[in-house]
């Protein structure tokens, strides 16, 4: 069985967990970091030496880092359903991936712990609106991209690539309208890349 070493606090843990749900896995999540601590003690350590979170844990295999653990996930059991069966469609899936983690996460940070982690009285507010300002800049770049895409692009059968604007979101699922999206998504073939 799969087990997820994290908290379900952890914004990189609930990114596998997602993944772990869309996929309809059997698993085990361990609560560790945070407020439970154990992430420096020397067990945890041998299994990721970042001592960060989270770490998969499947049949003896280890695997650190949240982007890579949803790859392997996606890779292993949802092949041409969660990640793209075509190597270019993938790569593009990937590219954003990577974009999150580098570009958008980093000015997101101070924006989240000044607003959520740190009390009233602690918060920078200067570094929050530098936060805020550098947030709405990486997010028009999305804007942009997703406004060249084709309402006709499909979706992959458990999840939308095109989220949040999709039909195929979580919290619109079992909808009627879902259920007449994902109908029109079966009818579309791919664009070519």
């Amino acid at each position: 069985m799969i087990k997820i070493w994290g908290r379900n606090t952890s914004v990189n843990v609930q990114k596998v967990m997602w993944t772990v749900g869309e996929l309809d896995l059997p698993h085990e999540r361990i609560d560790i970091g945070g407020p439970f601590g154990k992430n420096n003690e020397p067990a945890y350590l041998a299994m990721n030496p970042n001592g960060l979170v989270p770490t998969l844990q499947e049949d003896g295999f280890l695997l650190w880092e949240s982007n890579s653990i949803v790859r392997y996930l996606a890779a292993k059991y949802g092949a041409g359903k969660l990640e793209p069966s075509d190597l270019r469609a993938r790569a593009h899936a990937n590219s954003w991936m990577d974009w999150q983690l580098t570009v958008a996460h980093p000015p997101l940070t101070p924006v989240f712990w000044g607003l959520v982690r740190t009390p009233p009285e602690k918060r920078d507010h200067a570094a929050i609106e530098a936060g805020k300002a550098k947030t709405i800049a990486v997010m028009k770049i999305l804007d942009a991209q997703l406004a060249h895409r084709s309402s006709s692009v499909p979706c992959s059968s458990n999840t939308c690539w095109r989220f949040p604007s999709c039909e195929c979101t979580p919290a619109k699922r079992g909808s009627e309208q879902y259920r007449q999206h994902r109908l029109r998504c079966r009818e579309v073939q791919p664009p070519s890349l």
